[in-house]
């Protein structure tokens, strides 16, 4: 049966317009290339349940944000929103404090370390590492990720003493984005540096290319996805700019689920050998659940929070599915180049 005609039997996907001919290029892709089982990732920044999947523990694997609800470069796409729901540990003392009692009381295995940047788009993580480090030693099991922002090669060496496990940063290809919705003045390059200096320590590294950044627009999503295939990443995360965050002053429109699914199919082509997964953040509602459809479609390994009714189209696509209760840039255990499963 093709897929157009097993979709079209979902009860979820009844009024939801798919584009024909994009499930007949992504169903001919699958063709020539074997579709992996699929994982479905729940951690536990947000509340989350579905009919279909289950949330995990409300601190199984949380988010700490070293300057709270702070960030001075105040980005278009965000204005620090992305920081709210993170539990906010604003010196290292308390960090290291909280993260001991959620170990103790909420079954915590791991968690992500984040916060808000100065005005070089730079995390003030240094003194927090002493506590990370114990942390690690005390307790090995623990998987630690970090937003790097952008990073030289000694605070990238820094970090991984430190114990972190996963690196995750933003790629960005377009230097007209980093001016205009960043208000950066620092160029392309820059975040290559830091890719490559993450990339010569033995962390994971998992990059994000946000689409639409800028203002909605597709502008240097392309470059991007070239920039990050010349270095050995462990994975690749993809994420929808989420309007809602803008302010009416430079608003931002709707990226078309359509072309959100053109750039997963020339990520996927680009970057055959890795895991590339469906991040948090893109818009909800009818959007989400076309924009997780062209995922699965597409081929992703992973996909965090999925929308209602994507469990189902998976599996009438053929797709086995498993689901993991950690953020997806740290359960690659079984995907990609790390270990796809049969």
């Amino acid at each position: 049966m093709s897929w157009s005609r097993a979709i079209a039997r979902l009860d979820a996907f009844e009024d939801a317009p798919l584009d024909p001919d994009l499930i007949d290029a992504f169903e001919a892709e699958a063709v020539r290339r074997k579709l992996s089982p699929l994982r479905f990732f729940t951690p536990s920044f947000r509340a989350y349940a579905t009919e279909e999947l289950q949330g995990c523990g409300a601190q199984s694997f949380p988010a700490f944000s070293i300057t709270a609800g702070a960030c001075a470069l105040d980005c278009d796409h965000c204005h620090a929103k992305i920081l709210e729901p993170m539990i906010p540990v604003t010196n290292p003392d308390l960090f290291e404090a909280t993260a001991r009692r959620l170990i103790a009381t909420g079954g915590m295995r791991g968690f992500l370390l984040s916060g808000g940047s100065n005005r070089r788009n730079e995390v003030p993580y240094g003194r927090y590492f002493p506590a990370v480090e114990r942390l690690k030693r005390d307790f090995p099991f623990l998987r630690i990720a970090i937003h790097t922002a952008l990073a030289d090669a000694t605070q990238a060496r820094r970090m991984e003493a430190a114990g972190v496990d996963v690196a995750m940063m933003d790629v960005i290809g377009a230097r007209e984005t980093i001016r205009d919705v960043y208000h950066l003045d620092r160029p392309v390059e820059d975040f290559e540096a830091t890719l490559a200096a993450l990339c010569e320590t033995d962390m994971t590294v998992v990059p994000h290319v946000v689409i639409g950044l800028h203002y909605g627009r597709l502008l240097g999503e392309e470059a991007a996805l070239a920039m990050l295939a010349a270095y050995p990443v462990a994975a690749l995360v993809l994420v929808v700019v989420m309007p809602q965050y803008a302010s009416a002053a430079r608003p931002f429109r709707t990226v078309a689920p359509e072309d959100a699914a053109l750039i997963f199919l020339g990520a996927r082509q680009l970057l055959p050998d890795i895991p590339v997964q469906l991040g948090c953040a893109r818009p909800g509602g009818a959007h989400k659940l076309a924009t997780d459809a062209y995922a699965v479609m597409a081929g992703f390994d992973g996909i965090a929070y999925p929308a209602e009714g994507v469990v189902a189209l998976a599996r009438a696509i053929g797709r086995p599915v498993t689901q993991a209760h950690a953020c997806c840039a740290v359960a690659l255990e079984g995907l990609g180049a790390c270990g796809r499963a049969a």
